[in-house]
C-alpha cells in the first residue's frame, strides 16, 4: 500500500495518474497547500521541502518527495512506463528532466504573476507566457516526428499532461505567433485525455 500526499495541483496529479495506470493500491491524503497544511511538522517529516506530492510505500518502507523522483521509483518497482534500457530509457529520462526543469517551472511562474500575484507586472507576466508558449513549440515539433514524448506512452507525457492541459488553451491564445497552430500538442492531449488511468488519477484528490 501507498500513501500519497497530494493536492489539486499538476504536479501532484501526476503521481496519481501513474499510481493508477500502475493499477497500485494507494490511499490519499489531502494536503490543502491554500491552509498551509504542507507546512504541518507531520508533513514536514515526509517532505523536507513542505511542497506536494509525496509517498511512502508502506511495503518497500520508502519515503520520497519531488515528482519526478516518485514517477522514476514506482516506474521501477512496477517495472512499467520507463524502458530498462539504453537508448529508449535515456530519451524517456530525456523529456521527463525537460518538464521537470521547463514546463513545470515556467507554468507555474505565469501562473503566478498573471493570476495570484498582488502585483500585475507587465514585463513578469510576458516573460514566463511568452517562455511557456515556446516550450509548448518545442513540444509541438517533437510530437510531430513521435507519437509520445518519449517515444512510446511513459513517465515523461505523465508528468508532462496536467500542466500542458491547464495551460495549453491559454497559450495559444495568448501567444499565437508563438505556439503556432499547435495541432500535435492537441493530438497528444486527446490521446492521455482518453486513458481512463489519466481520467481517474487527474480526479485525485477531489476538487
Amino acid at each position: 500500500m501507498i500513501d500519497l500526499y497530494t493536492w489539486t495541483t499538476p504536479n501532484g496529479r501526476k503521481v496519481s495518474i501513474m499510481l493508477e495506470e500502475c493499477a497500485l493500491p494507494y490511499e490519499v491524503h489531502p494536503v490543502n497547500i491554500g491552509r498551509g497544511e504542507q507546512f504541518a511538522p507531520g508533513f514536514v517529516a515526509i517532505c523536507p521541502n513542505s511542497k506536494i506530492p509525496a509517498i511512502v510505500d508502506r511495503d518497500g518502507g520508502v519515503s520520497l518527495f519531488e515528482s519526478g523522483a516518485i514517477l522514476i521509483y514506482l516506474a521501477e518497482k512496477t517495472g512499467r512506463l520507463l524502458p530498462s534500457r539504453n537508448p529508449a530509457r535515456a530519451k524517456v529520462m530525456e523529456w521527463l528532466m525537460w518538464q521537470m526543469a521547463n514546463i513545470g517551472p515556467m507554468l507555474g511562474q505565469a501562473n503566478h504573476f498573471a493570476n495570484t500575484a498582488a502585483e500585475k507586472i507587465p514585463y513578469a507576466i510576458d516573460r514566463y507566457i511568452t517562455e511557456s508558449a515556446r516550450l509548448t513549440k518545442v513540444m509541438d515539433d517533437r510530437l510531430g516526428r513521435t507519437e509520445y514524448l518519449g517515444g512510446e506512452y511513459s513517465i515523461a507525457d505523465i508528468a508532462t499532461y496536467p500542466w500542458v492541459r491547464a495551460g495549453f488553451e491559454l497559450l495559444r491564445g495568448a501567444k499565437p505567433d508563438v505556439v503556432g497552430e499547435g495541432a500535435n500538442v492537441s493530438r497528444w492531449l486527446a490521446a492521455l485525455a482518453s486513458r481512463p488511468a489519466v481520467v481517474k488519477g487527474m480526479a485525485v484528490p477531489p476538487a
